[in-house]
């Protein structure tokens, strides 16, 4: 099923006004405003001041909105914006007054409800009832706190094949639905504006940012794909990934989509995703994985690549045959260090945080030479990964790093200092594994203290050329991935020109993982 483009519609939800965002400050590719007078007040650009028109939506906080006001003086607040607005959101509950209907004619009104989680046929029976009242759009948002619910809304798009409904589900969980909609139909999708809640995040009924839409999701990629790959963790929304992955599944015309699923488990929500895809005919193919996931990503694998099993962690599934297909990220830490040219070969290398990225760097390390001693604040982690790697380890609180030439941090300590480094009497490099926006304290001291500073920024080149490459078997120009860090604040040097493909480790891990390597004869 391939759908036209979806119309993209600027909520205005904050204190930034309407009539501003309507002259100069939105996209021109955005063709609808939507004023949540709920949230925003009662101002709003007059019919016209967008191409498709302008929406008045008054949610109600018994749908998650912001307006408390009595019925008298809601209907009141509905029929003054028909004359200010192009189309107004009247909500099924409580909206259909004949003195509303009145003065809202059919072809003006967006028949809305915004409920609790719900089964397939309880939203199918949800939506009949809405459409006994004419409308130009119906709008359906149940709450979802699992993966099944939240690809309910998904399935009735499906199953109507309609072009006067858009459903999605609400909640931070399941921001990605509101994408998908598009591919099965849904003629509108809704971008926040201003960034509130700040940062790139839904807010708490999972909607997205205007920027995000328009930067991380070309519309051929919303309603062309016939396959999905993404990125799953407990918070995946700053991740660069869809930014990267989507703008080069354009470029290159691969019909295929990449989403963020966000979530604290991870066993069944990812038997519920590749399920429910496989039910909507859009198999989901691989993903990244990211904290805390990475050990149980590992577990629930048929195989491995060596430096996974050794590791006894996963940064990428692969779907296989049998199952998920486990790799990790160890030959990108050895790649990144390379290239600044920090050799590790006979040379004493401490790996600060002995999780899955830390132990994962810790074996492509010692393949590649290093004299690899593991460093954990836990005992019992630091003991565990040692054994698994067959590596020395050091608790923390006696950890020295004059003791090393070369020191990988890999613990999710942003803002404080994860050991001291006073003391050093030579120069060594140190390589941050952590990176943001905003340089952490530890690469900030790192540099003034004439450090070669490494930051885990500078991996994404070659880490997402190579998951992009184990992804689809293609690769993907490094000026994509260029763009995505600059977007993201995180612009790095690099070697070579953005139209050739990004630099790749040089031993790639093996497409299919050896027999020997599959969960059972570990």
């Amino acid at each position: 099923m391939i759908a036209e483009p979806p119309a993209l519609v600027a909520s205005v939800a904050g204190p930034l006004t309407a009539p501003a965002a309507a002259h100069g400050r939105l996209p021109a590719e955005v063709r609808y405003v939507e004023v949540r007078a709920d949230l925003a007040g009662d101002v709003g650009p007059q019919p016209g001041d967008v191409p498709g028109g302008t929406i008045y939506t008054l949610r109600s906080t018994a749908e998650g909105g912001g307006c408390a006001d009595p019925p008298v003086r809601r209907r009141e607040r509905l029929i003054a914006a028909a004359d200010r607005y192009a189309y107004v959101d009247l909500e099924a509950a409580r909206d259909l007054h004949p003195a509303v209907l009145d003065r809202i004619s059919p072809e003006r009104r967006v028949i809305s409800w915004h409920g609790p989680a719900t089964t397939l046929d309880g939203l199918r029976h949800r939506f009949g009832a809405l459409t006994t009242v004419g409308a130009r759009l119906y709008r359906l948002g149940p709450a979802a706190h699992t993966m099944a619910q939240a690809l309910v809304p998904l399935l009735l798009l499906r199953s109507l094949g309609r072009d006067d409904v858009t459903a999605y589900a609400r909640g931070p969980i399941a921001s990605w639905t509101r994408l998908l909609a598009a591919r099965y139909g849904a003629p509108l999708i809704f971008g926040r504006i201003p960034e509130d809640p700040p940062g790139p995040t839904g807010g708490a009924d999972g909607e997205l940012p205007l920027r995000r839409l328009l930067t991380d999701y070309p519309p051929q990629v919303l309603t062309g794909a016939d396959r999905l790959y993404g990125i799953i963790g407990s918070a995946t929304a700053g991740s660069l990934c869809p930014m990267a992955h989507n703008s080069a599944y354009a470029a290159l015309g691969i019909p295929a989509l990449f989403l963020p699923f966000s979530t604290d488990q991870l066993a069944n929500p990812l038997a519920e995703l590749r399920a429910g895809f496989d039910a909507l005919a859009l198999p989901l193919e691989a993903l990244a994985v990211i904290a805390p996931h990475k050990d149980a990503a590992f577990a629930l694998a048929a195989g491995a690549t060596p430096f996974a099993f050794r590791a006894g962690a996963a940064s990428l599934l692969v779907r296989g045959g049998d199952g998920w297909w486990a790799d990790t990220e160890s030959a990108g830490v050895v790649a990144t260090l390379k290239n600044r040219r920090v050799r590790v070969n006979h040379r004493r290398v401490a790996v600060i945080g002995c999780g899955g990225g830390g132990r994962a760097a810790a074996a492509g390390l010692a393949a590649a030479g290093a004299r690899v001693t593991l460093v954990n604040r836990s005992i019992a982690g630091g003991v565990r990964a040692a054994r698994l790697l067959g590596l020395p380890f050091e608790p923390l609180r006696t950890f020295d790093p004059r003791q090393y030439q070369v020191l990988v941090h890999a613990t999710p300590l942003r803002d404080e200092m994860p050991f001291r480094l006073d003391g050093l009497d030579q120069p060594i490099a140190i390589f941050d594994l952590t990176y943001g926006e905003k340089e952490t304290t530890l690469t900030a001291a790192a540099r003034a203290a004439g450090h070669t500073v490494v930051d885990g920024s500078e991996m994404t080149l070659v880490q997402l050329s190579r998951q992009f490459h184990r992804m689809t078997g293609r690769h993907i120009p490094a000026r994509l991935i260029r763009r995505a860090q600059r977007e993201f604040g995180l612009v790095i040097s690099g070697n070579g020109t953005d139209d050739e493909p990004a630099a790749r480790p040089a031993q790639p891990a093996p497409q299919e993982p050896a027999r020997e390597q599959e969960r059972g004869t570990r």
